[in-house]
């Protein structure tokens, strides 16, 4: 599906230009990663919007994860917020990963308000926006709890909580459900559409499950086998409602079909 036009004079609130990315392996061989993505996704400011990089596992869409947010330097192209070039990292971008990454010494209060601590916030405010974020994710009964005391999906709540308390204008996600059982896995879709609708920004997820591309994404580009390039961009028609009822649905189905016949089609 073509890109759709984007606002008159106004920059795309991300885009990528002509993004590659090469690296060296261990044993000195290099190793193209990405070559030549480029994407545009327009602000839509109020609005809650999820995009969705599919594509085979090590195809190389955390790469360009990594590269929107700051980690890794593309060897060519540029990364552009608000139409300007990202350097390095920075609080208008943050990041949950598919690993946990909460500080076992700290609660879960005390792991979402760490971000403000360091701002040199006053605690009294630290600890009324933490607790709304807790909030927000469902762990309202958990926030005096350790890590240890908490399933991988709650693990997961208090890391999108942590990095939700920063407002970034981008939340970067890197196949943050993988390794979670089906029925968790479910809820955190859940979670993340309410999030998409309750916080004024763009959410971009990295995933290999078509399924998933489907149910929680507004817009979805189809990647290549390594070195990732983009195949194909799929705008998500407006489901009426989203529950497990619709991913059995007709309407559904062909719009996975879609990405199926994207992914595994002949190069």
């Amino acid at each position: 599906m073509s890109e759709p036009a984007l606002a008159l004079g106004k920059p795309p609130k991300f885009q990528l230009v002509d993004l590659s990315v090469s690296y060296r392996s261990q044993e000195g061989d290099s190793i193209e990663a990405v070559r030549d993505v480029s994407l545009a996704v327009a602000d839509k400011p109020g609005v809650g919007e999820i995009i969705v990089l599919l594509g085979p596992s090590g195809c190389g869409k955390s790469t360009i994860l990594k590269c929107i947010a700051g980690l890794i330097a593309p060897t060519k192209g540029e990364v552009l917020l608000d139409g300007r070039s990202v350097h390095g990292v920075g609080r208008d971008r943050g990041m949950v990963f598919q690993s946990y990454t909460s500080f076992a010494w700290l609660t879960v209060l005390e792991n979402v308000a760490y971000g403000l601590r360091l701002q040199g916030i006053a605690k009294s405010k630290t600890h009324e926006l933490a607790m709304q974020y807790i909030e927000l994710v469902g762990l309202k009964d958990f926030a005096k709890r350790y890590p240890k005391e908490l399933s991988g999906g709650m693990k997961q709540r208090v890391a999108i909580a942590r990095t939700l308390i920063n407002r970034p204008k981008l939340l970067l996600m890197d196949e943050p459900f993988g390794a979670l059982d089906p029925h968790t896995r479910w809820d955190m879709q859940g979670l993340l559409l309410d999030i998409s609708r309750k916080e004024d920004n763009t959410i971009v997820l990295v995933t290999h499950d078509v399924t998933e591309a489907v149910y929680v994404g507004d817009t979805a580009f189809v990647l290549t086998n390594r070195p990732a390039r983009i195949l194909r961009r799929c705008d998500m028609p407006h489901f009426q409602r989203r529950d497990l009822a619709l991913k059995f649905a007709s309407e559904f189905r062909a719009v996975e079909e879609q990405l199926l016949d994207a992914l595994y089609a002949p190069s």
